[in-house]
């Protein structure tokens, strides 16, 4: 029995050396090899011009949509641990956004800094820069907990050397032990109810979250996505006139 290696580029199945294989019997396939053909700019080189001219208008009308300005920053934010002028600035919209479920902010508002994706820099801010800062489908979820669940939710977020919070402030060692958390300027008392405005990703107790499986309640409204909440937070700064701005409050510092 002859035997034929066959090398397969990526993008093409491997069942089909099996589907030759089958059709000639006279043949086995003994190995199957794979590459990577990159898709970056050397493909722009030569763009198929047919392709081009079905694309150009959907890309028009993405294009103004991406490209239209819907805000202004008063300043460059950056996104880290343990505490960043974006993160504050994406956890304070998320807090105030639990008015929408509970009729008042949250007393607390928390956000992985892993899920901000960009930087949002000086001047005109375009919808494209939203989602290149925000590109998940997280949505806002309101969980009640009490003082006790609390602390231990504040201790996750020590071993994380933070996260974007609002409405709190946290003490951690540089080994990501929690020192001392006040909510509101207030010790926190063990059996208070509190509420947190967060993401569902991180409510679902991802991202070393585990605190959150310990809520005693959980509301996530239909549709109400964290990029389409800062969106609508940028357009009303926007209409009353003024730029998005942020500031730095020592929510979450680290003792040395």
């Amino acid at each position: 029995m002859k035997r034929q290696t066959f090398k397969l580029l990526s993008g093409t199945f491997v069942a089909l050396a099996f589907l030759l294989a089958s059709c000639h019997s006279s043949y086995e396939v003994v190995k199957a090899e794979g590459d990577r053909i990159p898709m970056d700019s050397t493909w722009d080189a030569t763009p198929d011009a047919e392709a081009v001219a079905l694309l150009a208008p959907y890309k028009a009308k993405i294009d103004s949509v991406m490209y239209s300005v819907v805000g202004t920053a008063e300043m460059s934010m950056d996104r880290y641990r343990p505490e960043s002028l974006l993160s504050n600035l994406v956890a304070d919209v998320l807090r105030e956004a639990a008015a929408g479920v509970h009729g008042k902010p949250a007393d607390m508002g928390l956000v992985n800094v892993g899920g901000i994706r960009n930087v949002l820099t000086e001047g005109p801010i375009t919808t494209e820069n939203i989602y290149e800062i925000l590109p998940f489908e997280n949505s806002l979820c309101v969980l009640v907990m009490k003082g006790s669940a609390m602390k231990h939710l504040f201790e996750n977020i020590a071993v994380r050397g933070g996260e974007g919070v609002s409405g709190i402030q946290l003490e951690i060692s540089k080994d990501g032990k929690l020192l001392q958390a006040t909510i509101g300027g207030k010790p926190v008392a063990d059996e208070q109810v509190y509420t947190v405005a967060t993401i569902d990703y991180l409510a679902d107790g991802n991202d070393g979250m585990t605190a959150f499986l310990q809520a005693d309640k959980r509301e996530c409204p239909e549709g109400a996505t964290l990029r389409g909440l800062f969106m609508d937070y940028v357009r009303q700064q926007t209409a009353a006139g003024k730029k998005i701005t942020s500031r730095m409050e020592g929510r979450v510092t680290i003792k040395e």
